[in-house]
This record gives C-alpha cells, structure tokens and sequence, in this order.
C-alpha cells in the first residue's frame, strides 16, 4: 500500500485505452483517468459524463491516477489530495498518439464550446 490506507492495487491493469463508458455509449473525453483499485479507465471531470468519478462514487473505490502521457499524479477523493503512489501495472497511459480529447472520430468541432457551456451550468 502508499500509506493511505487501501485504494491501490498495483497489480490491477487497465480497462482499456479510452473511457469505458464514454466507448460503450460513442461518447468522448478531454482526458483520462485510472481507478488505483481495479484499473477502470473513465473521464475526467472536465469532461461531459465525469464517468471516474461516476465510478469512484459507485463502487467505494478511492484513488485515480492521471493515464494522460506523462502524468504519474495519484488523487484520493477522500480527502481531495493528490500525491505520489506505487508504479501501477502497464500502460501507464492511453497511446501517445491517441487524441486528446478524443477519440479524434467522435469529438465535435466546437468541443471547446460545449466543455465550457457545460461548466457554466
């Protein structure tokens, strides 16, 4: 464990390279997030569903890690804390070349736009 208390198995891969929820409906993401617990990729809540934190509320699990390409940065919801955690098994984010948001098909052309009219409501 990282120390505060359990939320981490560093053994858990992840679900996918996209959000799972966001890929099953034809939705799309602005970034990505890993469940520390079980490796369920989600949205983040940037974007329109905020389907990791959907998913940290549903199942009791605690802890994200960023899965955007260079970013190693753990979060617990718990206390709204974001710290350094164990290496998690690979990957350890979504393919370089994967768009961000994305996925490039399915994102709008005012992406921007809705983003921000969604934060305004």
């Amino acid at each position: 464990m990282n120390g505060k208390g359990n939320g981490i198995d560093p053994t858990a891969a992840p679900s996918g390279t996209g959000c799972a929820e966001c890929e099953r409906e034809d939705g799309w993401w602005l970034h990505l997030r890993r469940c520390a617990q079980c490796g369920h990729i989600g949205c983040c809540d940037d974007s329109l569903a905020k389907h990791a934190t959907k998913h940290a509320q549903e199942t009791g699990h605690p802890i994200i890690q960023s899965f955007e390409p260079g970013e190693d940065w753990f979060y617990d919801y718990r206390d709204e804390s974001v710290f350094d955690g164990p290496i998690l098994a690979p990957p350890n984010s979504h393919p370089v070349d994967q768009t961000v948001p994305g996925p490039e098909d399915r994102v709008p052309k005012r992406w921007q736009r809705i983003l921000l009219q969604s934060r305004e409501r």
